[in-house]
């Protein structure tokens, strides 16, 4: 299902491009959008993890360097049935974590140098297990190929945005392109889209992979205070991330789980409190 999901966003990153490239250039501004979005396409598919993983400043770290770590995540792997991702450390006081990569021979699991100063080794746990789920239910694909059209459409409404400023836009109807109107399109239309990308990503999947990665440890009660920890740190600093990639932390590195009302219908995660409820039911059950 998750090879369905990840076509159809790349489809539609490819529609995205074109039009844009209609709207700015005409027909001629097709042909470019036509041939920047196969570049854009094979880039997110391939180097999805290497793009991820840049933008977050992650740091590749062997064996040696960090032994604990390496033997942490491959004994969960081992558990989780996954080969042995990569691993990298983000240099950043927030605690938080991602997964990353195209398919589970290809991954990479990135933590924080925070997370290693307020949670216990089976909260850790809790928190590496829950990306290895994101990696066993194939989501580290489809959340970049996301990301990446997110950054990509608000790239686009910048550039509408810069080229209204100093009077770059005209109607051209003789190419076939929107001009003015375009543009005013990508610039009302481009934010709230890659927002609601953002959310058709990511909610119902975090609590997917906190119930898999709570099965894979035993202990959805560590990851559950896991979570609270984070979170409680993550609203007091937030994170310098580039907010299309926000949606792939384990919590919202940018802070803002204290919205209220109609706001939080425009978080990329879910409510901290509600995963931890459902965590702490599957702790009931098990």
């Amino acid at each position: 299902m998750n090879v369905l999901k990840t076509t159809f966003w790349m489809a539609m990153l490819f529609v995205l491009l074109m039009a844009a490239g209609q709207a700015f250039g005409g027909q001629s501004g097709l042909m470019i959008g036509f041939v920047f979005a196969l570049g854009t396409n094979a880039a997110a598919y391939w180097f999805s993890d290497r793009i991820a993983l840049a933008m977050s400043g992650a740091i590749e770290v062997s064996e040696a360097e960090a032994p604990e770590m390496h033997q942490m995540v491959a004994r969960l792997a081992a558990q989780a049935g996954l080969p042995t991702p990569r691993v990298y450390r983000i240099p950043a006081g927030q605690p938080n974590a991602f997964a990353t990569g195209r398919d589970p021979a290809h991954a990479a699991v990135a933590i924080t140098d925070g997370i290693w100063n307020i949670l216990s080794r089976d909260e850790l746990e809790g928190v590496i297990a829950h990306e290895l789920a994101h990696v066993k239910h194939r989501d580290t694909l489809i959340c970049t190929v996301a990301a990446t059209m997110v950054g990509v459409i608000s790239y686009l409404s910048q550039i509408a945005q810069w080229t209204a400023m100093l009077g770059g836009l005209r109607d051209d109807d003789d190419e076939g392109g929107g001009g003015i109107a375009g543009a005013l399109i990508m610039m009302i239309v481009g934010p709230i889209a890659a927002l609601l990308i953002q959310l058709a990503i990511s909610r119902s999947r975090e609590f997917d992979a906190d119930l898999g990665g709570a099965k894979i440890t035993g202990k959805p009660l560590a990851l559950a205070s896991a979570l609270q920890k984070i979170e409680r740190v993550a609203e007091g600093a937030p994170l310098d991330v580039n907010p299309s990639y926000a949606h792939m932390y384990i919590v919202n590195p940018l802070g803002g789980d204290n919205l209220r009302a109609i706001a939080t219908l425009f978080r990329t995660h879910p409510l901290t409190k509600e995963r931890v409820a459902r965590l702490e039911a599957l702790a009931a059950r098990m």
